[in-house]
């Protein structure tokens, strides 16, 4: 049984307060209960003078409005602008933490980046940061994160390696945390795309790893990983590997058969390449 909201001491019902926002709450109720039949029925329009109901003609549809101008730059095409003036990652992160065309950055608490070898040959790229991401500043911290490590250094690859062929670089889609780490919208990852495209060309990887829908959207135009998974194609102008996100092996562990044969794939792809 729920405990008594009146019983909760102070820090039980911080604990409580953190838990329902990352679950996405945003509105308080009340403590007295709501009846939402009565509530709806006093709250049903009447109808007008002169309507239908009183026996006379009903007024003609009012003309729709047309739509009001955007105002101010388009923010993909500034994104576009922005990335391409950056000539290496020093200065793709501080062109990344400058934009302002994206609404996520005001509610983040940092700007995430990359993390691992910028010089490895295998290049991960997740969808957005989560709640452990944007406290630290890093991509894949948290137990997804966790996982993702031991994946990888199954077979031989560390985002700590300072060998480019025995290393990972890590990045996201998007670079600032969705609130109660929601999906990334479409327009959000079109605006950020220009900034990853260019992410890649300098990093220049030999192969990418798409983990999750949001990555596969920005670089395939695609969405449905459990199908998408486990097949080649090409993202970027390089050879790419969609795979299913760590979060979901957390919640499916009977997944992970499914995600080895993955990294298999990747380790072979990997020992033919020259590099």
């Amino acid at each position: 049984m729920t405990q008594p909201a009146r019983d909760l001491d102070f820090l039980t019902a911080c604990a409580a307060l953190e838990w329902m926002v990352e679950l996405g709450a945003d509105a308080a109720v009340t403590d007295t209960p709501v009846d939402c039949y009565a509530l709806a029925e006093s709250l049903a329009p009447k109808a007008p003078a002169g309507s239908v109901a009183e026996g006379r003609a009903p007024m003609a549809p009012a003309a729709p409005r047309p739509p009001l101008p955007v105002e101010g730059p388009d923010p993909v095409e500034s994104a576009r602008a922005e990335a391409a003036r950056a000539h290496d990652l020093d200065a793709l992160r501080a062109a990344i933490a400058g934009f302002d065309g994206c609404e996520l950055k005001k509610g983040a608490r940092n700007t995430v980046f990359a993390d691992g070898n910028p010089k490895a040959r295998v290049m991960i790229v997740g969808e957005a940061p989560g709640r452990d991401e944007d406290q630290q500043g890093l991509p894949f911290v948290g137990r997804a994160g966790h996982l993702l490590d031991r994946m990888f250094a199954a077979i031989g690859l560390s985002r700590t390696s300072p060998d480019p062929a025995a290393a990972v670089y890590i990045t996201n889609v998007l670079p600032w945390r969705p609130p109660g780490n929601r999906d990334p919208e479409p327009a959000e990852i079109a605006m950020m795309l220009p900034f990853l495209s260019r992410h890649v060309a300098l990093a220049d990887p030999d192969v990418i790893v798409l983990m999750g829908n949001a990555a596969c959207a920005a670089a395939l135009g695609r969405r449905g990983i459990l199908r998408l998974r486990g097949t080649w194609a090409e993202a970027f102008g390089r050879p790419a590997l969609p795979m299913t996100h760590p979060a979901y092996l957390l919640r499916q562990p009977q997944a992970k058969r499914e995600a080895w044969a993955d990294l298999l794939s990747l380790r072979a792809r990997l020992d033919t390449l020259p590099g």
